[in-house]
């Protein structure tokens, strides 16, 4: 068995960690994987709200591969450094993608604006960044307890690149996020019992852009409590290990996808669509390589209405043209 410099005196602890960090990671992968292809399935993509949430989910997928890779490793070694940079980037990109949801829910809760220009700027931050954090301590990657990430020893290095800017971030995401709560229970109040155009175009704006992503926040600020709790352990006492936080740690820290799986399959347009009839429809759709009906949907009643509205028509003009032909043949 490798050397376990976290517990030394209880090696299988490490074994423990491992396989749950595994375990974890795999069904979190399967979570994004599962988003992925409904996003495709139902060309989802064409639509500004559900590129957000593809994108986080790539990133969680990414990162979710990065706790697949390797075993615990006594030195730095290629495959342990490979791991590091592919942590540290996909962490921080998870991170900024969940952020830039918030920014989007600020601006159309609060300043009643969309941020569709603003999407390229997304990739280039969220990637751009990402790059950049997890270029600067690329010296000093290495072996950093049950798997790979800046070494145990350069714990400045750590909070410089990664915590102190998560506790920044994870502030102002909560406090951001706490406002857009109490302004759409303000607005929902002021709308009872009242009716204008513009009301409802409010209205209809709030469920199309803010109730598909209110979710992806929330889910990372509560799956960070347990990662920033051991890491603070750690750098308090360096020399003692506590068991449990590790185990909590290798827990939430891989489910970024799983839960965000979890709450894109709950929202209600596209809990609507997984079902066999809706799924048969996609799949002929993408055979085909035409459109049957695009997101957003309001269900199988309405797709199977306007199959059968397409068909009547059909009929009808097909009924018209043979008793223009008969009247033309007497």
């Amino acid at each position: 068995m490798t050397n376990c410099s976290l517990f030394p005196d209880n090696p299988s602890h490490c074994t423990v960690i491992i396989n749950i960090r595994r375990g974890f990671s795999s069904l979190s992968l399967f979570g994004c994987v599962f988003v992925i292809f409904i996003i495709w399935l139902f060309r989802k993509y064409k639509y500004f709200v559900q590129r957000l949430i593809l994108a986080l989910t790539v990133a969680a997928a990414m990162d979710s591969i990065s706790y697949l890779m390797g075993a615990i490793h006594e030195q730095a070694e290629p495959i342990c450094i490979v791991q590091a940079f592919w942590m540290q980037f996909f962490e921080w990109a998870v991170l900024l993608w969940v952020c830039c949801i918030a920014f989007n829910l600020f601006m159309n809760v609060i300043w009643l604006k969309r941020t569709e220009s603003f999407e390229k700027w997304y990739h280039v931050i969220c990637w751009g960044v990402s790059l950049v954090m997890a270029l600067i301590p690329i010296k000093n990657y290495g072996p950093a307890g049950a798997w790979c990430w800046i070494k145990k020893g350069e714990t400045g290095l750590r909070f410089g690149t990664w915590y102190v800017p998560l506790f920044i971030l994870i502030g102002l995401l909560f406090v951001v996020y706490i406002y857009i709560i109490v302004t759409i229970q303000r607005q929902v109040r002021r709308w009872d019992g009242t009716y204008n155009p513009d009301t409802q175009r409010d209205k209809e704006r709030l469920k199309e852009d803010v109730r598909p992503l209110k979710a992806y926040p929330v889910i990372y600020l509560v799956l960070s409590i347990f990662p920033l709790v051991n890491r603070i352990q750690n750098a308090v006492s360096n020399d003692k290990a506590i068991f449990v936080l590790w185990v909590l740690h290798a827990i939430s820290s891989p489910l970024q996808g799983f839960f965000n799986s979890v709450a894109f399959a709950l929202d209600k347009e596209t809990f609507s669509r997984l079902n066999f009839t809706q799924i048969k429809i996609a799949f002929q759709s993408r055979r085909a390589g035409r459109k049957v009906q695009d997101y957003p949907s309001n269900g199988d009643q309405d797709t199977l209405a306007i199959a059968d509205h397409v068909d009547s028509e059909r009929a009808r003009y097909v009924n018209a043209d043979d008793v223009t032909v008969s009247s033309d043949g007497q």
